[in-house]
């Protein structure tokens, strides 16, 4: 794909430093259609970076951010999305390790890379740029980089703000990839595909010849199914209750498929009797309790892991007695995936551009920008995985 890379850093030269007029999709209040208007972009503070987006696409947090299911993390007006592609425009003081006109990914779950979080190789937390969905400014001086035409705040999302033609992020929270790499394709990295291989690659650590199952097969579990045949998984059940998805499910390496409709037993047991005694690993990507609770007893007694990626409404508990642990059975959360974005995703981006992982399966539809309202109700109607939007 060719985006004028040599181009580009010409064209920037002429913006940098300057507040930028571009459209955006601006959410002003829950539920109600994304408007496409005109916004304005100031440039990048210190240890900031202003990318003009490429490819944007739309992830169920999106969808649950743009319905304001939580009442505590309601901002409006407000600029949602956080999977995207793009490229550098300019980079506020002190930023080193990227410049005009690279190719970059930005990610919502920052790594500062000096905070005792980034240090440790235990976790891809960051104390100081990590997710908070109730974040709406920016760290430097809590204010907004987005205002509307008449000079008003347009308040930021999950450190990225990708549904707007030039976002401003934290130089922590956006990384630089070759340049060769698929930008429509790398947009994935952001969010979905590395949040569900990085579950079985980096959190369970999905071994050869074992059994997987996968509750709820959206982009996320699909991913978590695409990480789990790399790693050489030899079963690897998807359960879902819309048999729509078991077609694309066969394309990422599930092997047997479960409608819970379709049962006449809990998810469990039938697992439970297909797999002598349970799975190896098993991946909770719905958001839901009783899901949850099925995808724990769907685990073998002894050594069985569940893994949650589900976004679950507050304020719910575990659906777990803690005599239940006793038996070997564990469970774990996973954000991001475990991937550390700064230092991790370059490589996984070269492991997609080498053919390691395929990407083409995930992006079901693609639409132009303006057309971002008819891309959310695909996914709301569950027709899409990820509808990539041009911009």
């Amino acid at each position: 794909m060719d985006v004028g890379y040599h181009s580009y850093e010409t064209e920037s030269t002429h913006t940098a430093g300057k507040v930028i007029t571009c459209k955006a999709a601006v959410a002003w209040g829950p539920g109600q259609p994304l408007v496409i208007e005109d916004v304005q972009v100031a440039p990048p503070q210190k240890m900031e970076v202003r990318v003009k987006i490429l490819f944007t696409s739309i992830c169920h947090t999106d969808l649950s951010s743009w319905k304001g299911e939580n009442e505590a993390q309601r901002a409006y007006p407000r600029i949602l999305g956080h999977e995207a592609a793009g490229i550098v425009e300019s980079v506020g003081e002190g930023v080193e390790d990227m410049k005009i006109g690279d190719h970059v990914i930005p990610f919502f779950q920052g790594e500062c890379g000096t905070c005792i979080c980034c240090r440790s190789q235990k976790t891809n937390l960051c104390q100081k740029f990590g997710v908070n969905p109730l974040k709406s400014v920016m760290v430097n001086d809590g204010k907004t980089r987005f205002s509307t035409m008449d000079g008003n705040p347009i308040f930021h999302f999950l450190n990225t703000s990708t549904f707007s033609q030039y976002t401003v992020l934290d130089s922590a929270c956006v990384v630089k990839i070759d340049t060769k790499a698929p930008l429509e394709k790398m947009s994935l990295l952001s969010c979905g595909v590395s949040t569900g291989v990085g579950a079985a690659w980096n959190v369970a650590n999905v071994q050869p010849g074992s059994s997987v199952a996968i509750f709820g097969l959206g982009a996320v579990g699909l991913a978590v199914a695409e990480g789990a045949r790399v790693r050489g998984a030899s079963k690897i059940i998807g359960v879902d209750i819309n048999p729509s998805k078991f077609f694309k499910g066969k394309a990422v390496g599930i092997t047997e498929f479960i409608n819970p409709k379709d049962l006449d037993v809990p998810v469990h047991e039938k697992i439970g009797a297909i797999t002598e005694g349970g799975v190896d690993y098993s991946f909770e990507c719905v958001g839901n309790l009783e899901v949850l609770r099925e995808a724990f007893l769907s685990t073998h007694t002894g050594w069985g892991l569940t893994v949650l990626l589900g976004i679950h409404p507050s304020p719910m508990l575990l659906p777990l007695h803690p005599m239940e642990l006793f038996n070997g059975r564990q469970i774990v959360g996973s954000i991001f995936g475990g991937f550390k974005g700064k230092t991790q995703l370059p490589k996984l981006a070269e492991q997609c551009m080498c053919g390691t992982l395929n990407l083409d399966e995930f992006i079901t539809h693609e639409l132009p920008f303006h057309n971002i309202n008819e891309a959310f109700q695909l996914l709301i109607d569950g027709k899409s995985l990820r509808c990539l939007l041009h911009l």
